[in-house]
């Protein structure tokens, strides 16, 4: 009967959201669109209407998607706002689609010469807005051919070099000004691949050209490919590259940000939020490594020179700018135009992702005879579906992936891969080192021989518990690299300190800034929840967790690097330093709607279903847009299969925020991360903290709000009571609804 009422009240409560309204999706000749009016497509999923961004009175006239969330994907008017609410949009007299502002001028149109007499203009349900000839139902114009940020499903990006015509992607200025950004992304002429240029002209990232099922250069493609990518060419200097989304209830597009990045975004019904995904890592920038230099994001540096190159500035590549690149060290063979010495060989280097400027050589069988025939031929690669590939300038932008890649065979001189030595050098200087290590080693084992046990130990409990290989994935920084990052972990760099140890904020030769998580001597948190936080969020990847850069184990230190949040946790909004500036409602929806997005992920859909165990305010962190990061996965634990809920002897977290079956009897689940989330919001909410009712007959906010006489308190306790339903009930997805029902109810 309980839970029956409780599916009647929710039904009751979230029907009053959702409001239904009837809508035209066409403007004819003699029809207008005014600023307060909108088209709607005929299948619901799109509309255009007048819109403003953040608190500005500027106007712009877009294509939409039709949700509760503004989700911009086509700007018309987008160098030329309106300054108020009095445009209008229609047909013109001579057959274009305008803009009118006030004064009846024309602030946009899409400049036709020829004009047509009977025409309309129709939003269809792709998203598209066609200017159509009602005589023979023929497209004059229309926005898929003049894209603004947005990539949508059947819409196609392409480049005609005969008739001069391109469709390119070209980013916002900034999130709130949608004038064309810095960034533009273009397929290039005769499928050579996709560029995203800065500034006009300059590559920022390189897709490789296509070899018939994906872009060399992206090998995680070829999925994507099957589900609906098509790639092609009409004609010579002629590409194109769309793609399609098989579900037709699926909401999917990608968007080309004011950063440069490209982020695919799904929307999740049950979230009623965008998922975005985004994989670019600091080798997708181009020329990241310069001339004859790899890069490779699993390494630290993450630049190395080719084999037989060194860098051509040491100071530059020694402080982490490898831009100016590597040079050679030994000149070719062919190069001296002698008959002496032995010819030039290839170096091959596997699973890379190839440089641009290449030449296609027509070959059918020996590539590599065609190059070392040639002597401005430098590398070469035979790729399948592409042909026979030439490189004859500097080899730039060349990626390690850790799988897929193609081949690419790099010209060096012989000697450079048959280095000969002297064996009595090789012999003497052996016996000499020998000597001095047999010397150096006595020492430092009598030295240290008081301690042995101890380190034995202390490393045999890091690595004996969990297998090695688990941090393979994961970069390993230098203990060096840290201290100098920090200044020497200087105190005026300590950011704070926890149960695990305090924690500074450091900058990386790159230019990256870092949190450093150092385990203090004295912590109670052992080698056993450093390895676990390690391995859990190494696995892990979502917008709303916080991203684990790497680990250091050296000097009988353990550390963990992570991304720097520069507006720190959560709790110092709430309860601390921060809490003027925390008054805004909306600020703490979206705060709270980030968090369920991360427990949803963990509990959900990541690979592995994962219980924090100890969500409070403090493990919430905010980057510097206030977004929030869920943090400090030392107690955490993995369920593997289909198992749910696990006991434990050893009870750990942080008291009033867990659940009582988890602190009285030991049992977890992912519903002992509800219960800390609801404690969680009550703070929110209320601003208090759960530990500040502390008197002898209340211990915490929960039993306060329950018993306190307050309309405000008995409305936290009706959203506490609720997540405390959807523990004892079969609701899924109950993580973004208590904010809702408490907006509805104190209206």
């Amino acid at each position: 009967m309980g839970i029956r009422f409780g599916y009647f009240v929710l039904l009751l409560i979230f029907t009053c959201f959702f409001t239904f309204s009837s809508a035209i999706d066409i403007i004819n000749a003699n029809e207008s669109l005014a600023n307060s009016e909108a088209l709607i497509s005929n299948g619901n999923r799109f509309k255009l209407g007048f819109f403003s961004r953040s608190n500005s009175s500027r106007r712009y006239l877009g294509i939409m998607y039709n949700l509760p969330v503004m989700t911009v994907v086509w700007v018309a008017n987008r160098n030329k706002p309106l300054n108020d609410s009095s445009g209008t949009f229609q047909i013109s007299s001579d057959g274009n689609l305008v803009i009118l502002d006030g004064r009846k001028e024309i602030v946009w149109s899409t400049n036709l010469s020829s004009s047509v007499a009977n025409l309309s203009a129709v939003l269809l349900d792709t998203g598209n807005l066609v200017l159509q000839d009602n005589s023979n139902g023929a497209y004059v114009w229309e926005s898929f051919r003049h894209a603004s940020d947005s990539f949508l499903p059947t819409m196609r990006l392409f480049v005609d070099v005969n008739r001069n015509e391109k469709n390119v992607l070209t980013s916002w200025t900034s999130l709130d000004d949608p004038a064309p950004g810095r960034f533009a992304m273009k397929i290039m002429p005769d499928l050579a691949g996709t560029y995203i240029l800065k500034d006009g002209n300059i590559p920022y990232w390189y897709s490789g050209p296509w070899n018939g099922q994906r872009f060399i250069r992206l090998p995680g493609m070829r999925a994507l490919y099957n589900d609906g990518t098509t790639v092609g060419s009409d004609s010579p200097g002629t590409a194109y590259y769309m793609f399609n989304v098989p579900n037709s209830s699926v909401l999917q597009y990608y968007v080309l940000t004011s950063s440069g990045v490209v982020e695919e975004r799904e929307w999740s019904y049950e979230k009623k939020a965008w998922d975005v995904t985004s994989t670019r890592n600091e080798c997708d920038i181009y020329g990241k490594c310069g001339s004859f230099g790899s890069c490779d994001a699993r390494e630290s540096p993450i630049c190395t020179c080719f084999r037989g190159f060194s860098p051509k500035a040491e100071d530059e590549w020694d402080a982490g700018n490898w831009t100016s690149g590597c040079t050679r060290e030994t000149p070719l063979k062919c190069e001296h135009n002698t008959s002496l010495g032995k010819e030039d060989e290839f170096l091959k280097m596997a699973g890379v992702g190839l440089p641009d400027q290449y030449i296609l050589f027509p070959v059918d069988k020996d590539c590599r005879g065609a190059c070392l025939g040639d002597c401005s031929c430098i590398a070469y690669a035979d790729v399948t579906g592409i042909g026979c590939m030439h490189w004859s300038h500097n080899l730039t932008d060349v990626v390690k992936f850790a799988s897929g890649g193609e081949d690419l065979y790099v010209r060096l001189p012989y000697s450079q891969l048959h280095k000969k030595h002297d064996r009595r050098a090789i012999i003497a200087t052996t016996v000499v080192m020998g000597s001095i290590l047999i010397g150096l080693c006595t020492y430092f084992a009598r030295k240290k021989l008081s301690n042995y046990r101890a380190r034995k130990n202390k490393k045999g409990l890091i690595f004996s518990q969990r297998k090695e290989s688990e941090l393979e994935e994961l970069p390993v920084v230098r203990f060096e690299m840290l201290s100098n990052a920090t200044e020497k972990f200087d105190r005026t760099k300590m950011l704070g300190e926890g149960g695990f140890g305090p924690v500074y904020k450091g900058k990386l030769p790159n230019g990256q800034e870092i949190a450093v998580k150092r385990q203090a001597r004295s912590s109670n948190q052992g080698a056993e929840e450093f390895m676990n936080e390690v391995v859990v969020i190494s696995k892990l990847q979502h917008r709303n967790l916080v991203k684990l850069i790497g680990c250091c184990v050296e000097h009988d230190e353990k550390m963990l690097v992570y991304e720097y949040m520069p507006n720190g946790s959560l709790d110092a909004f709430l309860f601390g330093s921060h809490k003027r500036e925390f008054h805004n409602w909306q600020t703490r929806k979206s705060i709270v709607e980030g968090i369920c997005r991360g427990l949803l992920y963990l509990h959900r859909d990541s690979r592995l279903k994962i219980i924090h165990r100890d969500l409070k305010a403090s493990n919430i962190l905010l980057d510097e847009e206030l977004n929030p990061k869920i943090s400090d996965f030392g107690m955490a634990r993995i369920f593997g299969g289909k198992a749910d809920q696990a006991n434990t002897t050893r009870v750990v977290g942080t008291y009033g925020y867990m659940s009582p079956e988890y602190a009285h009897r030991g049992m977890f689940s992912e519903k002992s991360d509800i219960y800390s989330f609801g404690v969680l919001l009550l703070e929110i909410l209320s601003g208090k903290k759960n530990s500040s009712f502390c008197d002898e007959d209340q211990q915490f906010l929960t039993a306060y709000v329950s018993s306190s006489v307050h309309q405000q308190f008995r409305l936290l306790n009706f959203i506490f009571l609720l997540i405390i339903f959807y523990k004892y009930t079969q609701f899924s997805h109950f993580y973004s609804y208590p904010i809702q029902i408490y907006q509805q109810l104190i209206k």
